[in-house]
């Protein structure tokens, strides 16, 4: 959830506690490709009818507060949730993937680990940081993180520093425009403004290309689509909401995981819809 630089509100789209998605296949393993020739690009179709990877989308990792409402808890995860979700997670074999896997696996039909899992984070909070980071750590597993630049070295937020040593310790850095404001609406120099110089400020950061995009608050439309593509971003991430088929890598679809989930309910989501 973003509360900083934002032109909009999270509480204008569907964007609480997720119903469960239908679309969702079970994950994929290292032998269930389609693909014959993984040096070829295959067509939309088969992209789109490939069995999907579960993603998980985080914002903040912290206690509630007091004056934390119900609506702001579906965006903030306890600590101590945070820790038992990335535990369990790696108790069962997940493995974590990259957006440049996901991507192989989607265009080329190229081997995943078995029990793959992306774990990606929104909006630069610097828990992201100082927590995520350090509790996924300890198995090894690695995240993707969607920046959003307007907030970079304010209070609660990361770093330039911060951005930079993740991409340095193998995650992935991707955009998640300048000030969170809905994609939906931008014309004419917003594109300018909301994607191409945060990309440009991001690979200054961290002397890496940006290929990943997130739409804010989920939110896209074939225009959006068509000026990512244009701009050489492999793929963008959504939320759980019905995909194009005719640009399927630009709808990826995420799941946000709500601070209201225990184990078994996190458990029971992870078994039923992946």
């Amino acid at each position: 959830m973003c509360n900083l630089g934002c032109t909009d509100s999270h509480s204008r789209v569907v964007h609480s506690t997720p119903a469960m998605p239908t679309e969702i296949a079970p994950a994929v393993s290292a032998t269930n490709s389609t693909a014959i020739n993984t040096n070829i690009a295959v067509d939309a179709a088969t992209i789109f009818n490939r069995p999907q990877v579960p993603i998980l989308c985080y914002h903040q990792i912290r206690d509630w507060r007091p004056t934390d409402s119900k609506r702001a808890k579906d965006y903030i995860v306890p600590r101590s949730k945070f820790d038992e979700q990335i535990k369990w997670l790696a108790d069962n074999g997940y493995h974590t993937i990259q957006p440049d896997q996901l991507y192989d696996y989607l265009l080329y039909g190229r081997e995943l680990p078995s029990k793959p899992i992306m774990i990606s984070f929104d909006d630069s909070r610097i828990e992201q940081f100082t927590v995520a980071r350090s509790e996924m750590s300890k198995y090894g597993f690695k995240g993707v993180y969607f920046i959003m630049t307007v907030s970079l070295g304010r209070p609660g937020y990361m770093t330039k520093q911060d951005v930079k040593q993740l991409a340095e310790e193998g995650n992935t850095i991707g955009s998640h425009t300048w000030n969170h404001s809905n994609v939906k609406n931008y014309s004419g120099d917003d594109w300018r403004i909301q994607v191409d110089k945060p990309s440009e400020e991001l690979e200054k950061i961290t002397g890496r290309p940006v290929k990943y995009f997130a739409y804010p608050f989920g939110l896209w439309n074939r225009q959006a689509v068509e000026q990512l593509e244009r701009r050489g971003f492999k793929a963008a991430f959504q939320l759980s909401a019905k995909r194009d088929p005719d640009y399927p890598q630009f709808c990826v679809r995420r799941v946000i995981v709500p601070g209201e989930w225990n184990i078994p309910t996190f458990q029971r989501w992870m078994n039923n819809s992946f």
